[in-house]
């Protein structure tokens, strides 16, 4: 999905893919947001971003938190309330156009 920095942005950042999904799963189930993209480093690190309302998103983000931390190691987490448009260029850079 495009990003284009209207809303909130959320970012989950894990070791390894299972708590990741874990994650994402709930900061879904929490609250009304999004799904952006994932980033998969490597075999290593991987980030979930979503987007929503401001409140929405920070209610995800600590339900991914929890969820995360509960089955694996969470390595950062982020809310940013209304980041500049440029930041959608970065986190959209694998979006694919699909009609």
């Amino acid at each position: 999905m495009r990003y284009y920095g209207e809303n909130a942005l959320g970012l989950i950042e894990t070791v390894g893919m299972v708590p990741a999904l874990y994650a994402c799963d709930m900061m879904l189930k929490a609250a009304d947001v999004e799904l952006v993209s994932y980033e998969n480093i490597g075999s290593t690190l991987v980030t979930v971003m979503v987007k929503g309302d401001v409140a929405a998103v920070k209610s995800a983000v600590e339900a991914g938190v929890k969820a995360a931390s509960s089955i694996g190691k969470l390595t950062a987490h982020n809310v940013m309330a209304r980041p500049v448009s440029g930041v959608g260029d970065i986190v959209s850079v694998h979006d694919i156009d699909v009609e």
